[in-house]
């Protein structure tokens, strides 16, 4: 079976129509008949399948039951289904909205974002639509605006008639307007975040919901260019492909095409009638139908008269960059998409006792492993980022010096770079671990931050207005090897009194084996204190004690929006806050300069773990 008809499922939203039961024989029994989701695998509305083996299943278990080859091999990158179409009949004004992106929507709501485009059926003599910003505005005035009910007026309506096409990039404000019918290809996504909607009530007599925190978090304030081309194309984009068709009957009454296994296609009926053949089966159509052909089909055919909008899914046009992170213990690659999305991962051990020479070597034969098996060529690895334990020059990809690899001046980039065909860069590994955080991580709504890893050794990284900070010299903040104590513990870098001898995972090992006779690490120590042991106890405060004395520096050098800490502290549970966290914010607090003016930045652990320095140092390309 090639040709699948489709039933949609309905949606009475208030300010809909009626138009879709009169003009475009949609089988509804309500009043109001607002949207149809043509073709969708979207739990909260499904289509259906009206012909075949598999009448009246929903198009989900037909893929379900035939396997996800029936979607093509462009569809692999996508863990749902890509897509979602609908008619939409739009009475009254739509509420003003914004979709997020694929990375704030999986984060905070378990679904993919949303890209989408609207292809304009109808529109009556003064319709328009709400379309992004007359101007650029700040944060605070587009939250001012929506408290005070203002938002329309900086609100780009643009006027509309049929045939018009927009398309609406994820973070994107608008809304559609009364008197309008549209045909809208969507990213399989039911995250819509409403910012102002008129002060309606919904069935139950209330207000609906407004989303305006996450809302301002997401949206673009800034104008929106309403000619992007996609030509030859409707519209085209990594979620989608979409095509019109237009037979006059007359002079072009039949058009062939032909479905390969890289995609399967979707018809949408905007007009007309005809056949459709395909697999040597033929079905009609009519105004309003929507049809699925699985990828692989083959050849088909569409006579007759109408108008189509034509859907598929063609090979991702955007690249992916590789994150390698190289540190005493082991070398973790990751895959890492436009979104900061991590796609694959693969952890081999450092075999340090090599040389940097094997190791290198050994990281671009694992990362080329890595994009092969994930079938990626070369020419869409738009390159790759390395984050090192250790002092790195970032402008000449110069790893000057790593006590925790043994690598001293090693040509990092260029050495790669020749078993890899693609730019190189490299950083310092608490730096990537920083930025990966303020990326996509527990910093995200931050542009100052500060992070402290806490592992083998103690790393920082700083992020200063969105980037890495490393000043002039050769990479890193070094924030370990600030002396707290005068004429303290010895440090691996040869000096006495850093930070490192103090609070570092090898520090700790060696206080508490001197103390119980064995290495202990910090969560086993947590457990001892709160069960009572004053001996843990005592480790423990004088672990705080040290942490904290470096914190309060790290706050007066760099005034921090947020500091994070990375490393063991991040797995120790809820008791962390009562027994780490809540002393060093009280430590900032009572020690940190100006700290009466109340300029005293949050303290929070890091989010991403190891993620975080693989997306870190993928962000470098």
């Amino acid at each position: 079976m090639s040709i699948l008809k489709l039933k949609p499922s309905c949606k009475d939203y208030l300010w809909g129509g009626h138009r879709l039961v009169e003009e475009y024989g949609k089988e509804y029994p309500g009043e109001v008949l607002a949207e149809t989701w043509e073709l969708s695998c979207h739990p909260a509305g499904p289509s259906y399948i009206e012909n075949g083996a598999y009448k009246g299943k929903t198009l989900q278990e037909y893929i379900d039951a035939e396997g996800k080859q029936v979607l093509g091999k462009n569809c692999r990158r996508f863990r749902d289904f890509p897509i979602l179409t609908k008619f939409i009949d739009a009475k009254d004004n739509l509420s003003i909205q914004v979709h997020p992106d694929n990375r704030y929507a999986l984060q905070n709501e378990g679904q993919y974002g949303k890209t989408e485009m609207w292809y304009v059926m109808e529109a009556g003599e003064e319709a328009y639509l709400y379309y992004g910003f007359q101007r650029e505005i700040s944060r605070e005035e587009f939250a001012q605006r929506i408290r005070e009910d203002t938002l329309l007026e900086v609100l780009h309506a643009v006027p509309v008639q049929k045939g018009d096409v927009l398309f609406i990039e994820s973070g994107t404000i608008h809304a559609i307007g009364r008197d309008i019918l549209i045909a809208e290809i969507q990213q399989n996504s039911n995250v819509t975040y409403r910012v102002y909607d008129y002060g309606r009530v919904g069935k139950d007599g209330r207000k609906r919901d407004l989303h305006i925190e996450k809302a301002l978090a997401v949206t673009n304030r800034v104008p929106i260019i309403k000619s992007k081309s996609s030509y030859p194309h409707v519209a085209d984009c990594d979620y989608f492909t979409v095509d019109k068709l237009n037979l006059d009957g007359n002079m072009i009454r039949r058009v062939e095409g032909n479905v390969t296994d890289q995609s399967f296609v979707s018809l949408l009926f905007l007009d007309g009638a005809g056949e459709i053949t395909c697999g040597g089966e033929t079905l009609g159509y009519k105004k309003g139908d929507s049809f699925f052909l699985a990828a692989g089909s083959g050849a088909y055919e569409i006579e007759g008269s109408c108008d189509v909008l034509i859907t598929t899914i063609r090979e991702k046009a955007g690249s992916v960059r590789v994150g390698a992170w190289i540190s005493g213990k082991e070398i973790r690659i990751g895959l890492v998409d436009e979104h900061q999305k991590i796609l694959a991962v693969k952890t081999i051990p450092t075999r340090k006792e090599k040389g940097a020479a094997a190791v290198i070597a050994e990281t671009a034969k694992e990362i080329s492993g890595l994009l092969a098996q994930e079938e990626i060529p070369m020419d869409r690895c738009a390159g790759v980022g390395v984050g090192v334990a250790g002092t790195v020059d970032r402008r000449r990809g110069i790893v000057r010096y790593s006590n925790n690899i043994c690598w001293k001046e090693v040509e990092l980039t260029k050495r790669m770079s020749e078993s890899l065909p693609v730019p190189v860069r490299a950083a310092n590994d608490a730096d990537c671990a920083a930025l990966g955080e303020a990326l996509v991580g527990a910093g995200r709504d931050h542009q100052d931050v500060v992070m402290l890893t806490l592992g083998a050794g103690v790393g920082g990284g700083v992020i200063l207005e969105g980037k890495i900070y490393d000043g002039r010299g050769t990479g890193g903040m070094e924030f370990g090897h600030m002396v707290i104590v005068e004429d303290g513990e010895v440090c691996t870098c040869g000096r006495r009194g850093c930070l490192e001898a103090y609070v570092s995972e090898t520090a700790l090992d060696k206080r508490t084996k001197a103390v119980f006779g064995t290495a202990m690490p910090l969560e086993e120590l947590l457990a001892m204190a709160l069960a009572g042991d004053e001996r843990a106890r005592k480790i423990l405060d004088d672990f705080v004690k040290k942490l904290g004395t470096g914190l309060v520096n790290i706050v007066n050098i760099f005034r921090p929006q947020l500091i994070l800490l990375g490393g063991g502290v991040c797995r120790l549970g809820r008791e962390r806050e009562r027994m780490i966290l809540e002393p060093l914010r009280r430590m900032m607090r009572e020690n940190c300069f100006g700290a009466e003016s109340g300029e005293i930045p949050d303290l929070e652990p890091a989010a991403l773990g190891k993620d975080a320095a693989v997306i870190g140092a993928a962000s470098l390309v």
